[in-house]
């Protein structure tokens, strides 16, 4: 059984990850903004907030955390016309979607280097290959850093035991999906993906539970596509 610390983890990718680790025997520490149901409240919009679900996180399991699973992100738009939106859009989706997954990172690998190494599984996203809509610059941009901080970490620390792993879903059955879709034209954008339908929660969160645990050690620096075939590496 594995201390797990798992954010974003009230609904959708997250949610479905927390019962399939939880079923699986390990046990989850989960955060959400509001917290709630069994969740530590840890709102990523605000500077400090990963260093203190941490902290937090590290209190409930004994102090030992053995793999980190940064899942919380927020998908919104930017009208790029609207100067300060942009600005403010660009600074909320970096702080949210990258920043708290670093910091977290940051104070995983320090603790999986005093305990003998340990797992990070960032949830990142298609859009940080191929790019996003015109409204979503921040979006892609934060996840292709995160692809690129998972890669690092994989090299910098493998030979610390301290392995590290990227999961980039493409449209995926959860509330930010269900509303893009419908904003976007749910035909078309369906129309683009070779399997014919979105991955489920589910689908996604099965990956993250082997990576977790099973997955071989030199598979670290790994990115997994889960999108249906509609962008293919």
């Amino acid at each position: 059984m594995a201390n797990i610390l798992l954010t974003g983890a009230s609904r959708g990718i997250g949610a479905a990850a927390r019962t399939a680790l939880t079923a699986a025997g390990h046990h989850v520490i989960g955060q959400s903004t509001a917290g709630g149901d069994g969740l530590i409240a840890a709102d990523f919009a605000h500077a400090g907030a990963a260093d203190v679900l941490w902290e937090q996180a590290l209190t409930q399991c004994d102090g030992r955390i053995d793999v980190l699973v940064n899942n919380a992100g927020v998908f919104e738009a930017a009208d790029p016309a609207d100067a300060d939106a942009f600005a403010a859009a660009w600074a909320r989706s970096l702080a949210i979607n990258l920043q708290s997954a670093a910091d977290l990172c940051r104070h995983a690998v320090l603790h999986f280097q005093s305990i003998g190494g340990g797992r990070i599984i960032n949830v990142a996203s298609r859009a940080g290959h191929r790019g996003d809509s015109p409204k979503h610059w921040h979006y892609a941009a934060a996840k292709g850093g995160m692809l690129a901080m998972t890669k690092s970490i994989a090299r910098g620390y493998a030979a610390q035991n301290i392995l590290a792993f990227s999961i980039t879903p493409g449209f995926t059955m959860t509330g930010m999906a269900d509303e893009y879709l419908a904003s976007r034209g749910g035909d078309k954008l369906l129309a683009d993906i070779p399997l014919g339908r979105v991955a489920a929660a589910e689908e996604v969160a099965e990956t993250i539970r082997w990576l977790a645990s099973e997955a071989p050690a030199s598979l670290t620096g790994a990115t997994l596509d889960i999108n249906g075939a509609s962008y293919v590496r």
